[in-house]
């Protein structure tokens, strides 16, 4: 591994999903992926019972790097038989649970330089104690960083969006896009493109809550209101931000070659056109950790799991996705 680097570590997810499958698929496309080495939080027999790549048991992450180009390394952390494909049980979210916390503390201690979280699902993991609106924020926490200064990006090959609100109600959203959400948004994605991506002079784009940018208040003020003060503070810091933009002609391909990122006021107004681009390789992000932590965009998909027909492209891209931003992380400090 180039300069050191330890391996990444990648929690198993809903073992009864295709976590298991899309992590056993990028390994077997580890060599023409360039694939950073890494090894799976979880338990062996999930893994085993695919039969899809050797698997080899390590009961260290240092173990992980010398076994990675014949086998898939699973540091094992729940005892127990295989999970049913498509069949979730509560043992099933106890071990997703497990893996998460101990991928977390392993990232957190530099026994793996990044992690990566494969899916869960939350009704499970809610019934075995689990209080959180997602891994971002259980990832947040266990880093000492506040739920409200955890980022989500949602990354593909020609698009990043951020999405200002994620998980709360359309008629939420305009009370809940305050300057300071804005300003705190916009200093966090300028310093994640420099750090996680080596771009030197980042530039931003945000679109408008309104149709049409609320067309000079006609449509809405909160673009003359709110957003357009939080602009003129980020400009006041050397941020390269527009004005707000119609959000139905910013993301065309002309159109997004002149941003490195988008903010979006609200959900489904960033990760539309991110699954729309890139549904089978879109990576989910976490800014504003000590760590670098990255996500398939995906779910669990119970419905498929155990098939051997779900797609590990998503998973790739979040290891590759991974490796980008610990390299320019490393440069940075240099």
């Amino acid at each position: 591994m180039a300069g050191g680097e330890k391996p990444f570590v990648i929690s198993c997810g809903d073992p009864a999903g295709i976590g298991p499958e899309i992590i056993s698929k990028a390994w077997l496309q580890r060599k023409e992926r360039n694939l950073h080495p890494f090894f799976v939080a979880g338990n062996v027999a999930d893994f085993a019972a695919l039969d899809l790549v050797p698997v080899v048991k390590i009961s260290e992450p240092s173990e992980a790097g010398d076994l990675f180009s014949s086998s898939l390394p699973v540091l094992n952390i729940h005892e127990g038989k295989a999970a049913t494909p498509g069949a979730p049980q509560l043992d099933d979210a106890q071990c997703a649970l497990h893996s998460l916390e101990i991928a977390c503390g392993l990232a957190r201690s530099a026994d793996a330089s990044a992690i990566v979280t494969a899916p869960v699902s939350k009704s499970q993991l809610y019934q075995v104690g689990f209080r959180y609106p997602g891994q971002t924020e259980f990832v947040s926490e266990r880093c000492g960083i506040a739920r409200e200064n955890a980022v989500m990006m949602l990354a593909g090959p020609s698009l990043r969006v951020i999405p200002m609100t994620t998980h709360i109600p359309l008629k939420d959203v305009p009370l809940n896009l305050t300057q300071d959400l804005i300003v705190a948004r916009g200093a966090a994605a300028d310093k994640a493109m420099k750090r996680n991506f080596g771009i030197e002079k980042p530039r931003i784009a945000i679109a408008g809550l309104n149709p049409h940018a609320g067309e000079d208040g006609n449509l809405g003020d909160e673009e003359r209101q709110t957003m357009q003060p939080a602009i003129d503070e980020l400009r006041s810091r050397g941020i390269d931000i527009t004005d707000p933009l119609p959000a139905d002609t910013m993301f065309h391909e002309e159109a997004r070659a002149k941003y490195d990122v988008a903010l979006c006021p609200y959900h489904d107004q960033a990760l539309v056109p991110l699954k729309t681009l890139h549904f089978f390789d879109g990576v989910n992000m976490t800014l504003g950790l000590p760590i670098v932590r990255t996500s398939p965009d995906h779910g669990t998909a119970f419905n498929i799991a155990g098939k051997n027909t779900a797609d590990p492209r998503s998973m790739i891209a979040a290891i590759q996705m991974a490796k980008t931003a610990i390299s320019n992380r490393m440069k940075s400090e240099n």
